[in-house]
């Protein structure tokens, strides 16, 4: 991914983000407006990115509201990835990348105003564990936002059968849980699948994302995208 611009071009161009911008997950770009509206950051609150990839979202987010950014990702390669970028785009020591798990973070409890997580709380053993871990980590009044799928039947991905954020959110310890269906952004990560598909392939990086890419739209409509909030009390 490191040295495949073509790669980062498709995704970027069909999800409407700018280039210069590394990131993990398929989260279009009007979604940043909406987790900043739904995670209510504080002036100069922490921000805690999980599973945070080389890190774009979140520092795209800290950049607009002022927020301190912490990532979390169990990739040494997107840490490293993701502590160079926000150098170049948000310089000032407001952000700090680690090590850890979506169950492991290595974080003190109670001290994060806002909590994310792009796309990947369906890679925790069970995902209520991530869910446990993300309200210990919030303050009281802390917001979670978080992205995922949700199956629709059974030809979905077993990992992706095991999310049931309605369930699961209230058993984690969280109130004023919403789950909101979102068609357009699932509309958009369609066709960031299908102009990969159509892209030269030479590239490796590009060839797994089309691997990835015949995967998702085999099961298409098997899945829903959805955009989850709640409180921690």
């Amino acid at each position: 991914m490191a040295v495949s611009p073509a790669r980062d071009a498709i995704i970027a161009r069909t999800l409407g983000l700018p280039p210069e911008l590394e990131f993990a997950g398929t989260l279009p770009w009007q979604g940043i407006a909406a987790m900043i509206e739904a995670l209510r950051l504080p002036p100069h609150g922490l921000l805690l990115d999980l599973a945070c990839g080389r890190g774009g979202y979140g520092i795209e987010i800290a950049r607009r509201t002022g927020a301190h950014l912490i990532g979390v990702d169990f990739s040494a390669v997107a840490v490293r990835a993701a502590t160079a970028m926000s150098a170049r785009l948000l310089p000032g020591g407001r952000t700090e990348f680690r090590l850890g798990t979506l169950t492991a973070t290595g974080l003190p409890a109670g001290e994060a105003d806002a909590l994310m997580c792009v796309d990947a709380v369906q890679f925790a053993e069970p995902p209520l564990a991530a869910l446990t871990e993300f309200r210990r980590l919030l303050a009281p009044g802390g917001r979670l936002a978080l992205t995922c799928w949700e199956a629709v039947d059974d030809r979905a991905p077993a990992r992706i059968r095991e999310v049931d954020l309605r369930r699961d959110l209230p058993l984690a310890g969280f109130a004023d849980v919403q789950v909101h269906d979102m068609p357009d952004w699932r509309a958009a990560e369609r066709t960031m699948w299908e102009q990969a598909l159509a892209a030269d392939g030479t590239d490796a990086a590009v060839r797994s994302l089309q691997e990835e890419g015949r995967s998702s739209l085999a099961a298409f409509d098997a899945l829903r995208r959805v955009f989850a909030t709640a409180t921690a009390p």
